[in-house]
């Protein structure tokens, strides 16, 4: 059935849901069944599509080995065989079924896509708790920690030197030799 006005025919298509027929000028066209429908009537549940599943991925988990096979495309196998098949082919190995944890000791964090981070200098794959070098023993970072203390470190040798000047001279003038006025504090002590 066509659509449109006396003007244009073949403007907008009517609505192939059977309780409805109205004239869209926006049809949508199911990707499932590839009738015409009204926006009421787009979605697979409002029409009742009949092929609605046609693009879902489908995937069957072997108790084995926790491995995900994927079902979609083969109407025809049952799920039983596919899973047999997949014992047989090799790939079926109980030993992978036990998922990656932290390898921080006493972390049992699991390791999945969205808690997974990668160490920049050691490549240890943590979970976020342990994701900075100093929260899981980076080898690499304490490497290069302990030769920084070897030379030490510049905060400590500031400290160090502004320690073994006893305040002296923090609030003299270049060039005067006589120390400031006790009624002008020249220097602040910070506690």
């Amino acid at each position: 059935m066509g659509g449109g006005t006396e003007a244009f025919p073949d403007l907008g298509r009517h609505c192939q849901n059977p309780d409805c027929n109205q004239l869209d000028f926006l049809p949508f066209k199911c990707d499932g069944c590839q009738k015409v429908f009204c926006v009421e009537h787009r979605s697979y549940k409002t029409h009742e599509c009949p092929k609605s599943d046609h693009n879902s991925r489908k995937v069957v988990v072997c108790e084995t080995c926790s491995m995900s096979i994927e079902t979609t495309g083969r109407d025809g196998e049952d799920v039983k065989a596919m899973l047999e098949k997949h014992e047989k082919s090799g790939n079926c190995d109980p030993k992978k079924k036990k998922k990656p944890t932290c390898p921080v000791r006493r972390c049992r964090e699991i390791l999945t896509f969205s808690n997974t981070s990668t160490c920049k200098t050691c490549q240890l794959k943590v979970c976020l708790k342990h994701r900075f070098p100093a929260d899981h023993v980076c080898k690499k970072a304490a490497a290069a920690a302990t030769v920084v203390e070897g030379k030490g470190r510049w905060n400590d040798r500031f400290l160090a030197a502004m320690a073994s000047r006893n305040g002296k001279d923090c609030g003299s003038k270049s060039g005067h030799g006589s120390a400031s006025t006790p009624s002008t504090p020249s220097s602040v002590k910070a506690y």
